[in-house]
């Protein structure tokens, strides 16, 4: 991105079309096991994530099918889908952000432990840990079954989850990094730059890209992005919808 907010392009990194849909892609591809469709439309299990996916520049039959998929006054998160649905979806919200990827020069560093906490892989044991430390924080949307879609790692200090980070949508070639939080009494401690390194360094062992989202009113998180060796690549505008009433 740059200065005035513009797209960098020409770039084949940058350009890579899978970033521009990147819950389609994820749930047409290494996401379909928890996929729900129905014609032209797809959406996450319930109890994985609420985003939901049309076609490239979809059509009325398109949004129908995802009506139908969700059922009538139910909530459609639609991401950073670019197209608008028809004017009977009614909106909820409306929140401007920014996508930004892992700087292909850049190495991920050895990230540091702090004095007496260990940086552990999170499973489905911890869901009520993970579930109590969203609450507090509130990083995003967070479901009992959303650390089922890639790894999520956690900072205990004395048994206690502070501090936590995961793997979300995952288009082809890239995975997400995502639910970045930090409980407010254990700020301040790098423990957010310690699970962003140790995550983007397994994503690029494994011959894959680091990419993010992040709200563009968030300018401290911005600027730990940039500082780990995340680039901007394009705004992108999150929004949510309720379907008609009636299908």
């Amino acid at each position: 991105m740059t200065k005035d907010n513009e797209p960098v392009l020409g770039h084949p990194v940058l350009d890579d079309p899978a970033l521009d849909d990147p819950v389609g892609r994820s749930l047409g591809g290494r996401h379909a096991a928890f996929a729900r469709r129905a014609g032209g439309a797809a959406t996450y299990l319930p109890d994985v994530a609420t985003f939901s996916a049309v076609a490239t520049d979809p059509d009325a039959q398109d949004w129908a099918d995802l009506a139908r998929l969700l059922g009538p006054g139910a909530f459609a998160d639609m991401f950073s889908c670019p197209s608008l649905p028809p004017p009977d979806w009614q909106p909820v919200f409306t929140l401007e952000g920014r996508q930004m990827i892992w700087n292909g020069d850049a190495r991920p560093g050895r990230p540091e432990s702090a004095p007496g906490t260990d940086l552990v892989e999170l499973a489905a044991d911890s869901v009520p840990d993970v579930l109590d430390l969203v609450a507090r924080t509130e990083p995003g949307p967070f479901w009992p079954r959303t650390h089922e879609l890639g790894t999520y790692l956690g900072v205990r200090s004395d048994g206690v989850l502070v501090a936590m980070a995961g793997e979300r949508l995952r288009p082809p070639g890239w995975t997400e990094i995502s639910a970045v939080c930090t409980a407010p009494d254990a700020r301040g401690k790098g423990h957010a730059s310690r699970l962003i390194t140790a995550l983007a360094a397994r994503i690029v062992a494994r011959g894959e890209r680091p990419f993010l989202h992040v709200a563009e009113a968030n300018t401290a998180a911005i600027s730990l992005y940039e500082r780990l060796g995340f680039t901007s690549r394009r705004p992108v505008t999150f929004r949510g919808f309720t379907t008609p009433d009636i299908p």
